[in-house]
């Protein structure tokens, strides 16, 4: 089972996007997938049509006799989910007084199994919530947006990761960074792509998501663009990177 923190500080740059059209897209190749909402605005939650939910990871994170395991919600897509709450922008406050609260979530997914992999949707910062999303990781993957402060941001993200790997998860990898609103029409598009190539040590997916109206429309009926639009350049796109995910293993 590999634990993947779908990360970047910086909103709108399609972290919910990937966890969940990659997490489907594995799931149609007969992968065991789980997804978790750890994000305070539950985008990945309500992008599913998941309502009401109870517990959640907010409960798990706040309360040691809530088990993981009574969380788990199942999709008709395939993956099922952890879902997400408000609640853990309180979550977040509360961690700042515990000591050694950068293990918490790590201590709540402590004998998790069953699965083949794991996503966690970080919030957009680089909050405790993301330090201990990235200390219970095995590896990172980072959707970036082919736009110039999202480059410039990607910096700190990858110091912060680093911090985290030196001090407190030293097996942590970066799986990969995902060009993301990639729009074939825009030079800038290109222009950050290859500075982003000619810049980066890390690894870079060859395959690229490109803009996709198809993909902005699938939350409103609670399904993933591969459902919601199987012939859209937006679920090629993820088809194909589940197929370039794989080939890494």
């Amino acid at each position: 089972m590999r634990i993947i923190t779908i990360v970047n500080q910086k909103g709108g740059t399609g972290k919910t996007t990937t966890a969940i059209n990659l997490g489907v897209a594995l799931a149609n190749k007969g992968k065991r997938v789980l997804l978790i909402d750890f994000d305070p605005q539950t985008s990945l939650t309500y992008s599913l049509g998941i309502k009401d939910a109870n517990p959640t990871i907010a409960d798990v994170m706040l309360n040691g006799k809530t088990r993981l395991i009574n969380t788990l919600t199942p999709t008709q897509e395939g993956p099922q989910v952890v879902p997400g709450s408000l609640t853990l922008a309180d979550v977040e406050l509360s961690l700042s007084t515990k000591i050694g609260r950068e293990n918490i979530l790590k201590n709540r997914l402590d004998g998790l199994e069953g699965f083949d992999f794991v996503f966690i949707d970080s919030p957009p910062s680089l909050s405790m919530l993301t330090v201990n999303a990235l200390n219970v990781s095995h590896e990172v993957l980072i959707p970036l947006q082919m736009e110039i402060l999202s480059l410039q941001g990607l910096s700190q993200l990858l110091n912060t990761i680093v911090e985290v790997k030196e001090i407190l998860n030293k097996g942590l990898k970066i799986a990969g960074i995902i060009p993301s609103m990639f729009d074939n029409r825009r030079n800038l598009s290109k222009e950050i792509l290859q500075t982003l190539k000619t810049n980066t040590k890390e690894k870079i997916f060859n395959t690229v998501i490109r803009e996709c109206v198809k993909i902005a429309e699938a939350p409103s009926f609670a399904k993933s663009v591969l459902s919601y639009a199987p012939a859209s350049n937006g679920a090629v796109d993820f088809i194909d990177l589940a197929e370039e995910f794989l080939k890494g293993r």
